[in-house]
């Protein structure tokens, strides 16, 4: 499969068997001349709201399973259950077991999401249909957030780090009676890097603790793998088995599955041209259009929107909706604006939703009856021979291309348009590359570490990740002085690193900015790099907004402009009025104070100095100690300027750019760091600060053998 390079779209469908148819004050020594992106959604959409909670509850799928699931859980450590969404095992099993007496003397259901939406919408709906306070006998458990009581709740929702970060507190998670996995792996080629690490960490408890009980969510083909990984019976007697599996039906009408005749060379095109050929020909029904960002997504919402005014009544077929309504949906959008895609439309009006792969899953739109599938998505990979992790767009796997077809089932008959041959559809991998696989694994080792587990690389990962990205992230952890030279964690740096709930690098640059004289500057900073989407692109007033960021820009870099961004925020009393006139996000950024706070308790428990480098008379340019507490935490990610413009990384001399959304894009400096590179038509450096390389050699000397040899020069 190609990714698009012309406008050049293949119409052709067919389906098997059959052929178818003004300046602001900040830090900075120079700001621009003004003229010159991680929340999650988690929507259920809910076809029996009229009736009681009971009969609502009866009408799940899951409910005729209810005494199966108990007897399962009393007589195995560990039951895999099989099940589409809208089944129902979410909100009810952990009520299942409830009923059944788990929760007495002080026990507690633990239930994991990997996204932290999920698990405080869910908690919601479980404590609604409980006639419980939220928070109380119902409660969830996210990085930054605690809605529970600990001599009251029962059942605790919770994203798979943070019960990974308990275990460093209770090894044993000796208050849990049962755990339910749920990594978004409804269907499970999705499985995020806690999840695998958490598997391995739970098959160890329950050596300890045979009375534990695990209930993992898997989709059939990861089944009888997790079953295996959990069964301990070392015998051939089946009676003898510790792990079961259970298979439960959901909610799905038959999906007629369209391929392309001849492949595309522009997916975006393609998938405009079949949204327009829906509308024109198809009955009513709303469409679902899968792409791999919110940039792609919001080009294509305003194509749509163009070429859908082009229509003229006597285009459209008898019986079809006689208007568009177009509509993004993707993590860093606005609530208020993401809620718009759930609004029920007019009968003469067709919704068309245009969304990333947050729809494959998370939420469910009603009244979809077309999807139109792009066939790539964008994932996390890390290349350890280059020790660059990056943002890139893939073919998807065949049971996201599945999943995604689902979406157009869910209450009656749908249709799926492949952007792609069957042909390509059959040569796609089965399940997504575990995360556990392509990622930097220097946070995982960190925390396993932590836990006492130093022989890592003997650690029992369902899905084992490579040698060599073992041995880089040892590497770094090493550099970050996490590590000493047997591979112990050090006191106190590696033990403090450990516990903060951000990544090892933030959380070096947090620690060493104490020392630097510019604690505060540098907590505004983490925060920033810890939200996404801080600013909001409305429809037809991007250039606008990009006139209003450049007035919080200088020339040091995007670290410093978000921190300008940070104190202008709050210097205006966190007004919603405020970010409105700005074109930010108010909620990214009430977040974003909400991390600070967090971590900023975090160095005071550590002390770690709280100052500030402004307007302190001993610091002549503030900027100097942010910067190198900047490079003290991202020094492997260091590159220097090349004679056409790009740049290569100081380490292992890969070529970069400097992303378009960068306040530096337009700049040539010397030397600079990033926090993490996008691989789109290039490979592209995002939140780039200026830096000196001198700097690099007085902070990670150690990382940078430079002794007797000449620094790379620009």
């Amino acid at each position: 499969m190609e990714r698009p390079d012309s406008e050049k779209a293949s119409p052709g469908f067919w389906k098997p068997g059959a052929v178818a148819p003004e300046g602001l004050c900040g830090i900075g020594t120079g700001q621009f001349d003004r003229e010159t992106e991680k929340e999650d959604l988690f929507v259920v959409f809910n076809a029996n709201e009229k009736l009681s909670l009971s009969q609502q509850r009866q009408r799940l799928p899951i409910f005729k399973n209810r005494t199966h699931i108990l007897y399962l859980v009393e007589k195995y450590q560990t039951v895999v259950i099989v099940g589409s969404t809208g089944s129902g095992k979410t909100t009810q099993i952990p009520q299942y077991l409830h009923e059944a007496g788990w929760t007495q003397g002080g026990r507690v259901v633990a239930c994991t999401q990997p996204r932290r939406v999920a698990a405080t919408t869910v908690a919601e709906r479980v404590a609604q249909e409980m006639g419980s306070l939220l928070g109380e006998e119902v409660g969830y458990a996210i990085r930054f957030d605690n809605k529970t009581e600990a001599e009251k709740t029962k059942i605790k929702f919770m994203t798979d780090g943070l019960l990974l970060r308990e275990t460093m507190l209770d090894p044993l998670l000796s208050k849990y009676s049962v755990i339910i996995a749920s990594p978004r792996l409804d269907e499970a080629h999705e499985r995020s890097i806690h999840t695998d690490i958490l598997m391995g960490l739970l098959k160890k408890i329950q050596r300890k603790r045979p009375e534990l009980r695990l209930i993992v969510s898997s989709a059939t083909l990861e089944a009888q793998k997790l079953a295996d990984f959990f069964n301990t019976n070392k015998t051939t007697d089946p009676a003898n088995d510790t792990a079961a599996i259970l298979s439960i039906e959901g909610r799905q009408f038959p999906v007629d599955i369209f391929y392309l005749k001849q492949p595309t060379d522009n997916y975006v095109h393609a998938a405009i041209d079949t949204v327009i050929n829906i509308h024109k020909t198809e009955p009513p029904g709303d469409v679902l259009v899968f792409l791999t960002g919110s940039e792609e997504v919001d080009d294509t919402v305003e194509l749509i929107r163009q070429r859908a005014a082009e229509i003229r009544p006597g285009d459209l077929k008898p019986g079809s909706p006689r208007s568009l309504s177009v509509l993004p949906i993707y993590s860093g959008l606005p609530g208020a604006q993401q809620m718009k895609v759930f609004q029920t439309m007019p009968k003469h009006v067709r919704k068309v939703i245009v969304a990333t792969n947050i729809a494959e899953t998370s939420i469910t739109i009603d009244g979809v009856v077309y999807v139109v599938d792009s066939g790539f998505v964008k994932i996390k990979a890390y290349n350890p021979a280059t020790a660059m992790e990056a943002l890139v767009v893939v073919p998807v796997a065949q049971a996201g291309a599945d999943q995604r077809a689902g979406r157009s089932g869910r209450q009656r008959p749908g249709k799926c348009y492949r952007l792609y041959t069957e042909a390509a559809y059959r040569a796609m991998r089965v399940n997504t590359i575990p995360e556990m696989q392509r990622t930097d694994l220097a946070p995982v080792l960190l925390q396993l570490k932590a836990l006492g587990i130093d022989n890592v690389l003997r650690f029992e990962f369902p899905t084992p990740p490579p040698s060599q990205c073992m041995m880089r992230a040892l590497e770094l952890l090493y550099a970050l002085g996490a590590l000493d030279e047997y591979g112990k964690l050090t006191q106190p740096i590696g033990y403090t690193l450990a516990e903060l709930p951000v990544g090892p690098t933030l959380g070096k640059m947090l620690l060493k900015s104490g020392e630097l004289g510019c604690s505060e500057e540098v907590l505004s900073i983490a925060a920033m790099l810890s939200v996404q989407m801080v600013f909001v692109y409305p429809r037809d007033f991007r250039n606008t907004v990009d006139a209003v960021r450049k007035r919080f820009a200088v020339f040091e870099g995007d670290t410093l402009t978000w921190l300008n961004v940070f104190n202008e925020f709050m210097r205006n009393n966190q007004t919603q009025k405020w970010c409105k006139e700005h074109y930010v996000n108010h909620r990214v950024m009430l977040r974003a104070v909400e991390i600070r706070n967090q971590l900023r308790a975090y160095l005071r428990r550590y002390k770690v100095p709280l100052v500030s480098a402004l307007g302190n008379p001993d610091i002549p340019d503030a900027t100097v100690p942010i910067r190198k507490a900047v490079v003290s935490g991202f020094f492997a990610n260091a590159a220097f300027l090349q004679p056409d413009g790009s740049y290569k990384t100081a380490k292992s001399h890969q070529t970069l750019h400097i992303h378009p959304s960068s306040m530096l894009f337009n700049t040539t400096p010397a030397w600079v760091v990033y926090s993490e590179v996008v691989s789109t038509t290039k490979n592209f450096m995002r939140d780039v600060t200026v830096i000196e390389p001198t700097w690099l050699a007085e902070l990670a000397s150690h990382f940078y053998d430079w002794k007797g040899k000449p620094m790379p020069k620009t």
